[in-house]
């Protein structure tokens, strides 16, 4: 049974997508929106700025 058919005759049980995925196309499970890339790679940017916050840091210890 196709999709068209399926929904005609109330079959079709898919619930429709909420919040931003209603509108924004990359905005799927691992998406490429920009909100969703934030709260994935959270952790990710701290280490990263963690690093750089040390190494800077040890660079200006030294004479």
């Amino acid at each position: 049974m196709g999709l068209e058919k399926a929904i005609a005759s109330g079959k079709e049980h898919r619930r429709p997508y909420r919040g931003s995925k209603a509108f924004d196309s990359t905005c799927r499970n691992h998406g490429a929106c920009g909100w969703c890339l934030k709260q994935r790679t959270y952790r990710t940017q701290k280490e990263l700025e963690k690093s750089r916050f040390s190494r800077r840091d040890a660079e200006s210890a030294e004479p």
